[in-house]
């Protein structure tokens, strides 16, 4: 039966117990320091979901769905995370056997571990290669190089390469009818076969011994290092956030106990937002998917959370100081709790730490963050980004009255006359009413709320999108209406630039106006007020069923309510589509607008970047109403990528998003090449 002898030519072997129980201390201890410093963190359950935990670890851990879209990169941590579970799975195998007398490394098992073993090994061998490859030679900019990455890289693969020496010496010492099975080490025996037999077993025990002092380091050094992030990073993907993605944290401005609004000091995030700081593995994705970032902006979203990590371990040894030298006073047992909590937590400056807002983060990084979470997308352990930007912003908006002076010009707006651009309230519903469309009052049997927004109720260049939606609602006999001058702004600007209070007061008088008129359906052409009216309308008591425009005119065309005409094939143009962050990465919307495109006539190209790998147009995150100050125009950049396609038409979805390609297009002169315009436009053109 394949099998082999197991501590061949080792003395002494006991010692490895002691030598392990000192490395899983400094294991222990290591990620004991790291509990202390969560802790310091509000409370936060994350353990809701524990089947969809499970399923997240399988798909996102086990097999790698988000590592492996970046193809080099991907291919190299499959093969060190592969080869780092499959030699550890040996490794239990013999242990269970050696130690503790379980018979189980024998027969089959014994051929699939040898294989396997040897297999996934040199694998892991060559995926570090390419890790020393690409961070020492081609160094890409998304990697800060630090000694612990090669000091890493130098243990695992001495740790490697003396494995299979170790195996190949033993092979060449003893004959070993199984050898074969450990392919590997039986190619490399044959460097051996000169040495004597004494030679052979001084060098087999000296490499044994030295093997397992490496692996014992590598066991206790584990914590301490950025490979840390295996047990942290498999930790965070079954804790992530589930169902839709970017819903703040829910302020309750009725709760008088409130002092402080958002979030200006490391001990008011919570504790899994701390979390996150120490499972960060460094990788740079978000950095290299960051517009903000690749139009020469300082922020940098992995410079964030690394900055935050510091800062907590900082923060973590400023408490225990204080706590030293400021001993809690001796009380009863009986009201101790109400004692400890009047007693104030110590401000930065009584530690002699450094503000986070502004010294740790600078306030600009704060501001030229768009949300459009790609950063978040394409981080492969779920690193939550931008709900401590909005955190922050909160802070500064709500505590501080500190921010762009533009966007005080927007809150004014929105507050005295319901949107951004500050047009009198009562104009609302002038474009639409004057194109015949009915207000709710009007019809209050109507089938669907036609939402259209402050952009397609007053932005001249929107209003043709409203006239175009309209247009083809009726020509679906669809019974719609609108609010009128009862709609105010959805919200989602005042939000997401920080000022929850305005929100609120936005959202909830929206909400009491349509639960009044008994609204169930809503449609709406701004991605943004379909994800607020969608998701996060409904904690505030307003539940309908949201659809945004372009799902909505798939449905009618779908099921035959909704007919073109004037539809030629020698007349085919190309288009371009560009994925609203909003629609795309907040809502998953990617193919009906692409559907819709085709049925129209039109042959479809993308571009580099496109579906969740999108490029932002820059006005997401209320930075559609502040100025662009720094590096280079994010909707430029986007715009050049449109036109190396070289396509007749740019297609949209969003009001934003349009906007924004339009004054790209007349940045770079290019009106007579190419035009933007929304889906609804180019449909309604075909009927």
């Amino acid at each position: 039966m394949p099998t082999r002898e197991l501590y061949w030519n080792i003395h002494g072997h006991w010692l490895l117990y002691p030598l392990f129980l000192i490395a899983v201390g400094f294991l222990v201890y290591g990620y004991y320091k790291r509990l202390h410093l969560w802790k310091m963190g509000q409370p936060e359950n994350r353990w809701q979901d524990i089947k969809a935990g499970i399923k997240d670890l399988v798909v996102y851990g086990l097999f790698q769905k988000r590592v492996l879209k970046d193809p080099f990169p991907g291919v190299m941590h499959v093969f060190i995370f592969w080869g780092f579970v499959i030699l550890a799975f040996a490794t239990t195998i013999v242990a269970l056997q050696a130690d503790l007398g379980m018979n189980l490394f024998h027969g089959g098992l014994y051929v699939f571990i040898k294989l396997s073993a040897n297999l996934f090994g040199l694998l892991a061998i060559v995926g570090l290669l390419m890790a020393i490859w690409r961070r020492y030679i081609t160094k890409p900019d998304r990697l800060d190089n630090k000694m612990d990455d090669g000091i890493l890289l130098a243990l695992i693969l001495i740790i490697l390469v003396t494995g299979f020496l170790i195996q190949a010496v033993r092979m060449a010492a003893k004959p070993d009818p199984w050898a074969i099975y450990g392919f590997a080490g039986y190619w490399m025996a044959s460097m051996f076969q000169g040495m004597s037999p004494e030679s052979l077993g001084a060098f087999h025990r000296f490499l044994w011994w030295f093997h397992l002092i490496l692996a014992m380091t590598f066991i206790g050094y584990f914590p301490y290092s950025k490979l840390s992030h295996v047990l942290l990073g498999l930790a965070n993907q079954f804790m992530r956030k589930r169902g839709p993605i970017g819903i703040p944290e829910t302020i309750d401005f009725e709760d008088e106990s409130l002092e402080t609004f958002g979030k200006s000091r490391l001990t008011e995030f919570s504790w899994k937002a701390l979390f996150n700081t120490d499972a960060c593995i460094r990788c740079g994705r978000c950095q290299d998917n960051c517009p903000a970032y690749l139009s020469g902006k300082h922020l940098n979203p992995k410079r964030i959370i690394q900055d935050m990590r510091v800062y907590m371990e900082e923060t973590g040894e400023a408490l225990q100081k204080y706590a030293a030298a400021n001993p809690a006073p001796a009380v009863a047992t009986e009201g101790a709790d109400e004692v400890a909590a009047a007693v104030e937590a110590p401000t930065e400056e009584e530690l002699g730490l450094r503000a986070l807002i502004g010294e740790v983060i600078p306030e600009e990084d704060l501001w030229a963050c768009t949300t459009c979470r790609s950063c978040e997308q394409q981080c492969p352990i779920f690193v939550e980004h931008v709900d401590k930007t909005i955190d922050m912003r909160r802070n500064l908006v709500l505590m501080e009255s500190r921010f762009p002076s533009e966007a005080q010009l927007a809150f004014k707006n929105m507050e005295n006359n319901g949107n951004p651009w500050g047009i009198g309230w009562t104009s609302r519903a002038d474009f639409l009413t004057g194109i015949g469309v009915q207000t709710i009052e009007e019809n209050p049997e109507a089938e669907i709320l036609y939402w259209p927004g402050c952009s397609g109720a007053y932005d001249a260049r929107n209003q043709k999108v409203s006239a175009a939606l309209v247009k083809l609602m009726q020509k679906a006999n669809v019974n719609f209406a609108i609010l009128g001058n009862e709609e105010k702004c959805c919200g989602d600007s005042a939000r997401k630039l920080g000022n929850e209070y305005l929100f609120y007061s936005l959202a909830t008088e929206n909400i009491e106006v349509m639960n009044s008129h008994g609204v169930k359906k809503i449609v709406t052409q701004c991605p943004h007020c379909f994800n607020i009216l969608k998701n996060e309308y409904p904690e505030f008591g307003g539940k309908y069923e949201v659809i945004h425009h372009t799902e909505y005119l798939n449905e009618l065309v779908q099921s035959g309510r909704l007919q073109f005409n004037n539809i030629s094939a020698n007349d085919q143009k190309t288009i371009t589509y560009h994925d609203s962050c909003y629609l795309g990465r907040y809502n998953e919307i990617y193919t009906q607008p692409r559907e819709l495109l085709k049925v129209a006539g039109l042959e479809v190209r993308e571009m580099a970047h496109n579906h969740e790998k999108s490029f932002c147009c820059g006005a997401g995150g209320g930075r559609m109403w502040l100025e662009e100050k720094e590096g280079e125009h994010i909707n430029n950049m986007r715009t050049d990528e449109a036109l190396r396609i070289g396509t007749d038409l740019v297609g949209t979805a969003c009001p934003f998003c349009l906007t924004m390609i339009n004054d790209g297009i007349a940045a770079r002169e290019a009106e007579e090449k190419v035009k933007a315009l929304d889906i609804a436009e180019i449909l309604a053109s075909k009927i």
